[in-house]
């Protein structure tokens, strides 16, 4: 198959940099042939440049012959003698939501925490041109603009714990047909997924019965489709570049000014809309609906600028501040007992108290619910959070502290301090410190 054979040069220039490369195959003859090829390449270079391979493979638990598959890949893996790793995911309510997005969110996450816990920088994905087809009818179904029209890219940095793992597409020129031509030719083996063929699935019933109805009207309409995809990434790619212009003055690293951003919108609405998708995509953060943007100008003309105002968008809250767009995640942590060096004159809570509460159950974490009241000082009286927050001048993305409880009374919030009454000063002791995870 000669498109084939020619992704093989790009595949070489690729892995000669890389002494470590990740691969995730489910099985299926797209990451089979990915795999085949990858090897041959590496193989036919290993005298200049010896490549470590990796396969991993995700287990969703969706399917009864999710096991024979994991089993499967593992004796591939140990016929191209790669090394392997799996994930197992688990789907407690397959009810819940878009069971499609969850997995694929999910599948990412697991094969980035897979690259890093063995050092690598670079992870290869079995995506082909029919998959772009489907996703840019899928995009369009749902009233995408650009960004969402030009499909999946070639190569993309996924950024997770201070780490940055690059995803390649490099068979994404290449055709189903093709795939299945190389792989007939190589006598290729590989497991067949029967969700595959459910049409509940949108994927499916793009690929089972739109695609089909479409190249009878015009014939070479997947390889026409990822053609537009690539154009639209292209013109992306301008206006990514216009809202950097436009933005001088209002973006200022990941945050937006209101005052400039209003007077800016109020001359040119459509600029300002793709200034508003750019700072979006520079905090990580999907395209909002045409509704939801509308809503979000209408909110921003309506708001005084001393005011602040609250959104929640794509799992993540968006405060207007002292006139500032910013965005803030949950924090995710531990609390942690360290313990007080005996001739310390610092105090610290009492460690008996605390390991009997700990054997009992009684130490718990819980997020604010409102009127909580601490004493963080000797000789003052207790105060509210609210209060607290508001003497620190503490911005309300940070206010959502965790806060400790032991035997059900507050004795530390994050960024606050703990519970002076709590405190002794001679004895065994311990203080509890928030570890926020990067």
């Amino acid at each position: 198959m000669a498109s084939l054979r020619k992704s093989k040069p790009s595949l070489k220039a690729k892995t000669k940099a890389a002494k470590r490369i990740g691969l995730a195959i489910s099985g299926g003859l797209d990451s089979v042939v990915l795999l085949d090829t990858v090897c041959k390449a590496i193989q036919a270079n290993s005298v200049q440049d010896p490549t470590e391979i990796w396969v991993f493979h995700i287990h969703h638990g969706l399917q009864k012959s999710a096991d024979d598959w994991l089993e499967f890949c593992e004796k591939l893996a140990k016929k191209y003698q790669a090394h392997f790793d799996f994930r197992l995911l688990h789907f407690a309510d397959q009810s819940q939501g878009n069971i499609e997005a969850r997995a694929r969110a999910e599948r990412y996450d697991a094969l980035t925490d897979l690259c890093i816990e063995h050092g690598i920088d670079d992870l290869l994905l079995a995506h082909h041109q029919n998959d772009q087809a489907e996703t840019v009818l899928l995009q369009l179904l749902r009233g995408s603009g650009v960004a969402g029209l030009s499909g999946m890219p070639l190569y993309r940095a996924n950024a997770k714990d201070a780490h940055s793992i690059t995803l390649w597409r490099p068979l994404l020129n290449q055709s189903k047909a093709e795939l299945e031509a190389y792989a007939k030719e190589h006598k290729l083996k590989w497991v067949e997924d029967p969700s595959n063929q459910n049409t509940r699935y949108r994927r499916n019933a793009i690929r089972k019965e739109i695609i089909p109805r479409l190249e009878k009207i015009q014939p070479g309409v997947i390889a026409n489709l990822a053609r537009s995809a690539d154009l639209l990434a292209q013109s992306q790619v301008l206006l990514d570049r216009l809202a950097k212009q436009d933005g001088r003055g209002i973006l200022e690293a990941k945050s937006l000014k209101l005052e400039p951003l209003l007077i800016f919108a109020n001359a040119d609405r459509p600029a300002a809309n793709n200034l508003l998708r750019y700072w979006l995509k520079l905090n990580d953060l999907a395209m909002p609906s045409q509704e939801r943007l509308e809503s979000w100008w209408k909110d921003l003309v309506s708001v005084k600028l001393d005011s602040s105002l609250e959104w929640q968008h794509d799992e993540v809250s968006i405060y207007l501040w002292r006139g500032i767009l910013q965005t803030a995640r949950t924090k995710v942590g531990q609390w942690v007992f360290q313990d007080v060096p005996a001739r310390a004159k610092s105090p610290g809570l009492p460690a008996n108290w605390v390991n009997q509460a700990q054997a009992q159950g009684l130490v718990e974490e819980r997020l604010r619910q409102g009127a909580e009241k601490i004493q963080i000082k000797p000789n003052t009286p207790r105060k509210t959070l609210k209060n607290l927050f508001q003497e620190s001048d503490t911005p309300p993305w940070e206010r959502q502290a965790p806060l400790l409880y032991i035997n059900d009374q507050l004795v530390a919030v994050a960024g606050v301090g703990v519970s002076y009454p709590h405190l002794a000063f001679t004895g065994k002791r311990v203080l509890p410190l928030w570890f926020e995870k990067p």
